[in-house]
């Protein structure tokens, strides 16, 4: 089979082509990775790239988390693509975290969807157990949150003392505490 270039297909398929026609929800996984890689390899397409990476990590979080030794063994991903992928996932984290930290002024929080909501981005990624303190008014709005312990990889020790120190200190309505479990 003849090899043919992104450049060469009907416009409707080309996956750049399809976003700005479509938006980007209207895109495969595979193809938002192709518009990020722009170009293949030797014979490979950058979709073709891009389902590789997905097939051998499985999901952008493992992607996220592969080391430059692992993306070395896929032919046609030198330290160019390498970094374009890195930098596009580092920007997706940073985009939840903006929101996370604009919602901070006016968090309100009514159930545990809404808990769940808030943190997770905030917990999005991390290499190590975090639990956190955060402090509501009368009304569950946060008002102040404490990192009360950062741990390593698999545990994070927290004394009920240092727990409870900050909330009695700020005269916290109420508390939530958030941890992450890897």
């Amino acid at each position: 089979m003849e090899y043919k270039s992104i450049k060469d297909w009907p416009e409707d398929e080309r996956p750049r082509e399809r976003l700005l026609k479509l938006g980007a929800e209207g895109l495969s996984t595979s193809q938002l990775l192709a518009i990020i890689l722009r170009t293949g390899g030797k014979n490979k397409s950058a979709i073709e790239l891009a389902r590789e990476l997905l097939m051998k990590f499985d999901s952008l979080r493992e992607i996220g988390d592969a080391s430059n030794a692992e993306f070395s063994e896929i032919k046609g991903m030198g330290s160019a693509k390498l970094a374009q992928v890195k930098a596009a996932l580092e920007l997706g984290k940073r985009l939840m975290q903006d929101k996370t930290e604009n919602d901070s002024q006016r968090a309100s929080f009514k159930s545990s969807r809404d808990v769940y909501d808030y943190y997770m981005p905030k917990f999005f990624g991390l290499k190590r157990e975090r639990f956190l303190c955060a402090m509501l008014d009368i009304k569950n709005r946060l008002f102040k949150e404490v990192t009360v312990s950062e741990g390593t990889l698999t545990s994070s020790l927290v004394h009920p003392r240092e727990v409870f120190r900050y909330a009695i200190k700020d005269a916290a309505a109420s508390v939530i505490f958030a941890h992450n479990q890897q």
